[in-house]
């Protein structure tokens, strides 16, 4: 049951609207099913048609009278004094009666101070319904007495009702709000949007493009240039005395108004983290204890995966992170690092939906945009803790590829454990809304793993080594972790395990060695398929392994081709033996 306040101005406007056809036609029988004093109360949804626009007139004079006499009394205006609550049952939810409806009309009201129980003095009210899955409330906010309600984040306290009301009703449980959510798409947002085929609003466009951007981007600058290269139109404000930028709106491409001017939105307006404050804070540089020097960016570069193996191995340092205690820290620092984390992990999955392979491009892109609401939390980041995993997730960008899939399915595959342990995160912290969107992106994430990891497994599979040396391999499994061999070896993975185990052993890595530390590395009893928690593992130790014997041998050959003549060494010496031969012809 989701409601939704806001205020206003127009009693009669408001009244027009909620007892009108609606703007697709979709409001049906109008009706009154509650009120502050039903006795001799006009419902304009049961009087004859020619007898309509005065019933509205004379509800909205009714409603207005405490607002009339404050105005009399102090001379000045009422601002906002329409308060208006929409209260909305959840798809697929039970049919609710008039009765029902009234009563929880009643509830809300209550709760929000509008018009507490038993208060003869309260504000007048009244909730029109003209659909079945939900009402509408309207209340003209002066009490009889004259005086204003006590309505302080009534918001929040209209979804604190509306969750008893669920659980009293039988009705599907929704997740409480926390401030935190972008603002939502306006009526007019998305008639407009469905007018012209879209199938999001220009609001909700703006703000996955602004998401990607900002995750691409390594400062202000390119971040306004992405958008820009986008096709989104930019318009920065400027502060009076400083000319800095203060702040900056985005408008999309062909979204006008009636008079052909680029309707734009805040960044704030997106979402909170979208604000310009907030993206500086994560395009700050870097600290001297997270600085990643030239040399480990040129290293990273060096062979094609290599960006994907790093954010791997920042990943899995993440995970470890997070599966850790606060370690003697204030818990208040622990969650905003962890916070931080969360948003460098986001910005990870939108460079990864953006380079990964096309076949698994559209399950990521879905995991980063409901992780993008899972990132916000009421919680402020402290992003240079997750500076290193912020600077690996960028350089996918600028990855060529993930070699044969090998390497991205690894990625997600740790991943997958991340945005579990994120998740584990909120539910411990309360952050209802959070973790139902990671949930939501963890099945997005898993979906884009299985089409990518499938055929790298089925390639390792088929290259499985003989039959007496995959016995001899899984005697080394028997050995190396007994309490798990049975369900790795009775894995449809394990023939890819065995060649995995065997490259392993061919880089000079013994395999019960491997083994040992790959189990250490995260307990095995949760994996539903631990032969292939055990590739991916293992697979990324052989890389790196064999990574650094390239990189050793190919600092040995410049050395050797760069080292200087003994001094001792001349020229001419060492062309006297040719001279000795020449004279002895």
């Amino acid at each position: 049951m989701v409601p939704d306040v806001s205020t206003g101005d127009r009693t009669r406007g408001l009244l027009s609207y909620l007892f009108g056809p609606g703007r697709r036609n979709e409001h049906t029988d109008p009706h009154i099913v509650a009120a502050f004093a039903m006795p001799g109360l006009t419902d304009p949804g049961r009087v004859a048609l020619e007898e309509h626009q005065d019933a509205l007139s004379e509800l909205a004079h009714y409603l207005d009278q405490p607002v009339e006499l404050r105005r009399q009394r102090t001379g000045k205006k009422v601002p906002q004094h329409v308060w208006h609550c929409p209260v909305r049952t959840a798809p697929g939810d039970r049919y609710l009666t008039d009765r029902e409806w009234a009563e929880v009309a009643r509830r809300v009201v209550h709760a929000t101070g509008i018009a507490p129980h038993g208060d003869d003095a309260g504000c007048r009210w009244i909730p029109v319904r003209h659909a079945e899955d939900h009402i509408h409330i309207l209340a003209t906010s002066v009490r009889e007495d004259g005086r204003r309600p006590r309505n302080k984040r009534d918001g929040q306290r209209a979804q604190a009702e509306c969750r008893k009301i669920e659980a009293e009703l039988g009705l599907r449980r929704l997740n409480s709000g926390d401030g935190t959510a972008p603002k939502t798409p306006t009526g007019a947002e998305v008639a407009k949007a469905e007018r012209q085929g879209r199938k999001t609003t220009a609001r909700q466009w703006l703000r996955e493009h602004a998401y990607t951007a900002a995750a691409a981007a390594r400062d202000e600058q390119e971040y306004f240039a992405v958008l820009t290269a986008l096709g989104i139109k930019v318009q920065t404000r400027l502060g009076p005395q400083t000319g800095e930028t203060t702040g900056y709106s985005l408008a999309a491409p062909d979204d006008t108004d009636d008079k052909g001017k680029p309707i734009f939105y805040a960044g704030s307006s997106l979402a909170p983290d979208l604000s310009l404050n907030r993206l500086r804070e994560r395009f700050a540089p870097a600290t001297a204890g997270t600085a990643v020097t030239a040399t480990g960016r040129a290293n990273i570069r060096d062979t094609q995966g290599n960006a994907w193996r790093r954010a791997e191995r920042k990943l899995r340092t993440t995970y470890g992170f997070l599966l850790g205690s606060e370690g003697g820290q204030d818990r208040e620092s622990f969650d905003r690092q962890v916070q931080a984390q969360a948003a460098a992990f986001a910005e990870l999955l939108h460079n990864t939906a953006a380079t990964a392979p096309k076949g698994a491009r559209a399950e990521l892109h879905a995991a980063a945009v409901a992780f993008d609401r899972a990132n916000r939390s009421a919680i402020r980041a402290e992003h240079q803790s997750a500076y290193a995993l912020r600077q690996a997730g960028r350089e996918l960008i600028r990855a060529v590829g993930g070699e044969d899939g090998s390497a991205v399915a690894s990625l997600l595959a740790t991943a997958v454990y991340v945005l579990i342990a994120l998740d584990h995160w909120h539910q411990q912290r309360g952050h209802e809304q959070q973790a139902a969107a990671a949930q939501q992106s963890l099945t997005h994430l898993q979906n884009a793993y299985q089409h990518t990891a499938r055929p790298a497994l089925d390639r390792r599979a088929k290259r499985a080594p003989g039959p007496e040396e995959t016995r001899r391999l899984a005697a080394v499994v028997q050995a190396a972790v007994p309490e798990q061999a049975g369900r790795i070896l009775a894995d449809p993975a394990w023939p890819a395990l065995a060649t995995t185990l065997a490259q392993a052993e061919s880089a000079g890595i013994p395999p019960r060695h491997a083994l040992t530390a790959a189990a250490g590395q995260r307990e095995l009893d949760s994996a539903d398929r631990p032969a292939e928690v055990l590739i991916w593992r293992l697979r990324n130790t052989t890389a790196e392994q064999t990574n650094a014997r390239t990189h050793a041998a190919t600092s040995r050959t410049r050395q050797a081709t760069t080292i200087s003549p003994s001094p001792t060494t001349t020229p001419s010496a060492i062309q006297r033996p040719a001279d000795t031969m020449r004279r002895r012809r």
